[in-house]
């Protein structure tokens, strides 16, 4: 694993190669025990301090440090026949009991503070991760308190520029150069609800060599033009195309005060849905000022919704506004599965903060804090990308990934037998790795990215005291 790890950061300008190399250093000490305090993951009193000087060198900087990462992804972009580009935001909690991190901003409100995170993560159209494509981070300075009328107005009237959804306009345009870097790679941007913007509707998707296709789950009451329903209605309107069973997560409401759908708690099962589809043209919203014209856009929707909901529960229901096809059943079915897949980022959002536990980091300012997060959301990729790597290639040699003295340490204590003349394959290592960390072995099942965490951190132990008393 610290091999690819230093792969992924070799390539790092920072100003001085000695940075560099503390950097390498720094990801494969972090990265060997993701779950574990900087002090704990580093040896000794001085890499620990050198860890720390690092992130808060001026030098360094999140950009600087994901660079040759992105442009490691954007190659193995360059090697699939579809990529998806999924973007989303998360907020890091960053709210300390006494001394407050000096440059965190207010949250929800202003007793919590910390700085939000935007990433885009591509992905395989099975789902395995490929690595970050674009991030943004940030914090507020302040939370305006308005009344409903004076909230209206702001948004009316606000410049898109001057508001964060523009974060969505900037993913897509660093999608667009994706897709112009890969032009034999299908490329599609996709995003939640929050997304469901209509300047980014407008925003041109189209390359020197291609185009980037855009999957957003609508949440507007947009009109369409012909019909006068909204785009809810119109895909309503249709026949169902075909129905599916989807699995539903369980989900606990962070904020007992949140009373939106999509935040409430709610229990997992399995939901049986209706999808349709349809084209619509939809009415562009009012925009003040003369440079603000927009015009009526056509776009595909697909409709995916649970028509008998248990008693008590919110119906799911799934309104994907895109650019791409619709013309087969078939292709109704890809967007779906399409948009499946933006779960996936969810996933590296919960391994970066429950796995790597990147909120917990002690750092005194959120610039440090930040150029932490950098290096962290390359390990946490990394964890994902191992757990999923083993079913899509079971065959593969496990050695290609791991050490000699990994994956011999590793069968010695799973086995409790000597290792093998010949790696194992690597579905059978990710699986044993993750037995470490608590995952009950079974065929029906595969290890997710928890399991392997924990896994990882013991392997490196093994691998220490392998290379310190084992065999030669």
């Amino acid at each position: 694993m610290s091999v690819s790890l230093r792969d992924e950061v070799r390539g790092a300008v920072l100003g001085d190669q000695r940075l560099t190399k503390r950097l390498v250093k720094v990801i494969e000490s972090l990265g060997a025990k993701p779950n574990m305090s900087v002090p704990a993951a580093t040896c000794g009193r001085a890499e620990m301090e050198a860890a720390y000087r690092f992130f808060d060198n001026d030098k360094v900087s999140p950009e600087r440090i994901l660079r040759p990462h992105i442009e490691a992804t954007r190659e193995r972009v360059s090697q699939t026949d579809v990529a998806l580009l999924v973007q989303d935001t998360t907020d890091l909690d960053l709210t300390r009991p006494k001394q407050q991190v000096r440059g965190a901003g207010p949250l929800e409100y202003h007793t919590r503070l910390g700085a939000f995170f935007h990433p885009m993560v591509a992905f395989t159209e099975h789902g395995l991760p490929l690595g970050i494509v674009w991030q943004k981070s940030w914090t507020r300075s302040k939370i305006k308190k308005m009344t409903v009328n004076d909230k209206g107005r702001w948004i009316r009237e606000t410049p898109i520029e001057g508001k964060e959804t523009y974060r969505w306009i900037e993913g897509l345009r660093a999608a667009r150069e994706v897709a112009d870097t890969c032009p034999q790679t299908t490329c599609v941007c996709i995003a939640d609800s929050d997304a469901d913007v209509y300047e980014l509707f407008c925003e041109p998707r189209g390359t020197s060599r291609g185009e980037v296709h855009l999957l957003v789950r609508a949440c507007k009451k947009r009109i369409t033009v012909d019909t006068e329903m909204t785009w809810f209605e119109a895909a309503r309107a249709t026949k169902c195309l075909y129905q599916c069973s989807v699995n539903v997560g369980a989900r606990i409401a962070k904020l007992s005060t949140d009373k939106r759908k999509r935040h409430e708690t709610r229990e997992a099962r399995l939901a049986e849905l209706e999808v349709r589809a349809t084209t619509v043209t939809v009415r562009h919203p009012y925009r003040p000022g003369r440079h603000r014209n927009l015009s009526d856009i056509t776009l595909n929707v697909v409709l995916a919704e649970e028509p008998n909901p248990p008693n008590g529960a919110t119906p799911i229901q799934w309104l994907l506004a895109t650019t791409l096809p619709i013309d087969e059943v078939q292709q109704v079915r890809r967007i779906v599965a399409y948009y499946a897949i933006r779960w996936q980022i969810e996933i590296f959002f919960r391994t970066l903060k429950s796995g790597c536990r990147i909120e917990e980091r002690q750092l005194e300012t959120v610039e440090r804090m930040l150029n932490c997060l950098a290096v962290y959301a390359i390990i946490a990729w990394k964890v994902m990308y191992l757990s999923r790597l083993g079913s899509e290639c079971p065959d593969l040699s496990c050695e290609l990934i791991f050490e000699p003295s990994e994956w011999k340490s590793v069968c010695m204590t799973v086995r409790k037998a000597d290792p093998p003349s010949t790696p194992p394959p690597l579905n059978e290592m990710i699986r044993m790795i993750a037995s470490l960390g608590g995952y009950v072995l079974r065929q029906s099942t595969r290890p997710g990215p928890q399991t392997l965490w924990f896994g990882l951190q013991r392997v490196y132990d093994l691998s220490t005291a392998w290379q310190t008393f084992g065999p030669g």
